[in-house]
């Protein structure tokens, strides 16, 4: 496999600090307008008692700085086959988040044009505490070369 060689590689941790206007611009992004996101009074009536992030919301979280975690592959071959968030907690507005991206597998399989390898990518994410709040996990589909 041409990729095994990069699980455990890990980016560097960084802290994501929630915002009200994070989730705001969020919610405009995808268009969603469900109040459970955006209105504090009618949060409160429901059972999580306040504005929660909506379950797709740690797609966005990236650090500041912009650096991403260089795999040193040809990105032309990438192609994101999958997403999936994997929750302890809600995500709230205030949340002082502690990330960082790793390579957790690799995997092959075999598609039309010869065998294709796979990455999982996780985000680990925990409170200030150090207590899980959500992973982000990527699945990265690496096509082969194409053959002429």
């Amino acid at each position: 496999m041409e990729l095994a060689h990069l699980v455990g590689k890990a980016g560097n941790p960084f802290v994501f600090q929630v915002g009200q206007r994070h989730i705001r611009q969020f919610l405009q992004a995808i268009g969603d307008t469900n109040p459970l996101y955006m209105d504090e009074e009618y949060a409160k009536t429901t059972v999580h008692g306040g504005i929660i992030a909506p379950p797709t919301f740690p797609i966005a979280i990236k650090p500041e700085s912009g650096e991403e975690l260089d795999l040193g592959l040809d990105y032309r071959r990438m192609l994101h086959g999958e997403q999936q968030f994997i929750y302890t907690r809600a995500i709230r507005p205030g949340d002082v988040l502690h990330c960082q991206l790793k390579v957790t597998d690799v995997y092959e399989r075999e598609g039309k044009n010869g065998k294709m390898e796979f990455l999982v990518l996780d985000t680990e994410i925990q409170d200030e505490h150090g207590k899980h709040v959500v992973t982000s996990r990527t699945n990265i589909v690496y096509r082969p070369l194409a053959v002429k």
